[in-house]
């Protein structure tokens, strides 16, 4: 398809953000406007929206280049540019332009729930507004990075060269267990490195986090989350009960199969190295090379199930808004980063060749197609939508492209083993998901624990919800430490249970697939297009699926996840 930037109607066509005075005037433009009709607030809030745009990609642009190369000082101080001299001065503007909204008399002539879905948004960030937040929120926004730029520079020495801990993870599928326990001790050791210097930058932020929900008015920082996530669908408690229903009929599945994986192993229990390994000694999957053979035979995946959502990849290509290779220096992870004024994001990840890595393109794939069903929406607020909706569009991917993944494997056993790695990865994610949940809840109820109280609490979650079949005699410290690689705790705080309940719609739509595919994804594409112009509960039910995490409806997908895991098998 092609894609061209929609016209600028509010901002000139070489609007350049090098300063803040290039980009005030707009705002008390917005600022002092006199509205007097329905047409002249809803042109109005047309130029806000593209004003939001505009900002928010030149953001997003330099958060990637600061990511794919963290070693560029010019790349990581622009985006501290932008953090330090232009973010402080957008604050008090948005503050005093939603109030001049939410006090116009012409909102009220705006019935659809779009309107009143961004209206609830407005009136909440008013809420949360604090003068004294401003600088508080740019010094989180500078800290919350330091953990990527940290762990971006970890690597080890592998036969004689220096891999990232990426390509070092991947070592830790190969059958050679003194290799993959080698592998493991030097990951370890390096990661020890930056422990304390973690622990340390993780106190700092809650301290400021806390502070910051403390001037807003909230007990903790939870409260204030719950209301900045506009969690307005679901309260703490439905977090809880997602986490004991994720303890009751989760665990006890992984436990199976955990056990199951150690007699194969002719062990009574796990080593730490062993978790990634197959149990019958086959060689790790390797679906692809390269970056661009994972991306030529995803679109092609994609174009089987529905030529649309090839060609989102195929615009993006041609744009040149991938970046897939793993390579020194690169930040962690993956992301899709939604770029709202061209309308088409950017996929960003560390591709080294594995199954993990074919999910994780397929995952980031299916953010982009719905990047691309919403990029026509009115406003840019129905394109930001909450993460319980975007994650339904990246899990949903991941299973409704299971039965085509023989695009990467020729081989029906290494098909049939990608599938059960999937599946198997699918039900380990949701209990590592409800005890990063958990451990949230608990270190913002209670904002002055000591770094000796966080260990414990975290080795009392895992605990709770492991299965016993590892053995971490030696490694108890590695084990104690594990949240840190979590980087939802450091830079987007409270942002991960939504990938848990999100996993469940997606099960709810696999299963749907099963019985009628095509409906499945007309259902899917018109759920995914709506973005945030409906409720939560609204999208799932558009996409035939309920927003659900009591036991009940988990026992009955855990089922259904069992038996499909049989025919596998």
């Amino acid at each position: 398809m092609k894609v061209t930037r929609p016209e600028r109607i509010f901002l000139p066509d070489n609007f350049i953000i090098d300063e803040w005075k290039n980009v005030e005037p707009y705002f008390i433009d917005l600022e002092n406007r006199s509205i007097d009709t329905k047409e002249e607030f809803e042109k109005w809030l047309k130029d806000q929206s593209e004003l939001e745009s505009v900002i928010s990609e030149d953001l997003a642009w330099r958060y990637i280049k600061m990511t794919i190369d963290t070693k560029d000082k010019e790349l990581a101080d622009a985006y501290a540019f932008f953090v330090k001299e232009i973010q402080p001065h957008l604050e008090p503007y948005s503050f005093r332009l939603n109030k001049k909204l939410s006090a116009s008399p012409f909102k009220s002539e705006f019935k659809d729930e779009a309107y009143k879905i961004y209206f609830r948004g407005v009136d909440t960030a008013i809420k949360l507004f604090r003068e004294e937040n401003i600088p508080l929120n740019t010094e989180l926004a500078e800290k919350s990075q330091i953990h990527g730029a940290v762990s971006g520079a970890q690597s080890i020495e592998h036969d004689g060269e220096k891999i990232t801990m990426q390509k070092a993870s991947s070592l830790l599928k190969e059958n050679d267990e003194a290799l993959r326990k080698s592998v493991f001790d030097k990951m370890a050791e390096r990661r020890a490195e930056d422990t304390e210097k973690l622990d340390d930058l993780f106190t700092e932020l809650i301290q400021l986090r806390h502070k910051v929900a403390t001037n807003a008015g909230y007990d903790n920082f939870r409260d204030y989350m719950f209301d900045e996530l506009g969690r307005f669908d679901y309260t703490k408690e439905d977090c809880f009960d997602f986490h004991q229903s994720i303890k009751d009929e989760i665990v006890p599945l992984v436990k199976q199969f955990s056990q199951k994986k150690a007699e194969l192993m002719g062990k009574d229990k796990l080593k730490p190295w062993d978790s990634q390994v197959d149990p019958l000694g086959r060689a790790p999957l390797k679906p692809f090379k390269d970056g661009k053979e994972l991306l030529s035979k995803t679109t092609v995946i994609f174009d089987k199930i529905d030529p649309y959502f090839g060609d989102c990849l195929r615009t993006m290509d041609s744009m040149g808004y991938l970046d897939l290779d793993s390579k020194d220096g690169k930040s962690p992870g993956g992301y899709n980063y939604p770029l709202y004024e061209i309308g088409v994001p950017f996929i960003f990840m560390n591709s080294v060749g594995s199954q993990r890595d074919l999910i994780t393109m397929i995952h980031e794939g299916g953010h982009a197609i719905q990047s691309f069903l919403t990029r026509d929406l009115e406003l840019t607020s129905f394109k930001s939508f909450p993460s319980e909706i975007a994650e339904l569009a990246s899990m949903s991917m991941e299973m409704l492209t299971m039965d085509y993944w023989d695009e990467f494997y020729d081989n029906q056993e290494d098909l049939q083993r990608a599938k059960i790695e999937q599946l198997e990865t699918v039900l380990e994610v949701l209990p590592w998901v409800a005890t990063i949940d958990e451990f949230q809840h608990w270190i913002y109820e209670n904002p002055t624990h000591s770094k000796a109280e966080r260990k414990e609490k975290w080795i009392s979650l895992l605990d709770a919800y492991g299965t016993g079949t590892t053995d971490w005699t030696g490694y108890e410290e590695v084990r104690a430490y594990s949240w840190q690689r979590q980087l939802h705790l450091f830079e987007v705080p409270f942002y991960y249970i939504e990938y848990g309940m999100a996993q469940l719609g997606a099960l709810a739509i696999w299963k749907n697939s099963k019985e009628n595919f095509e409906k499945t994804i007309a259902d899917y594409k018109k759920a995914m297009a709506l973005g945030y112009t409906k409720s939560i509960p609204g999208v799932y039910e558009e996409a035939n699926i309920t927003f659900d995490f009591s036991k009940k409806n988990i026992k009955e997908l855990a089922e259904f996840v069992g038996e499909e895991m049989t025919t596998y098998s």
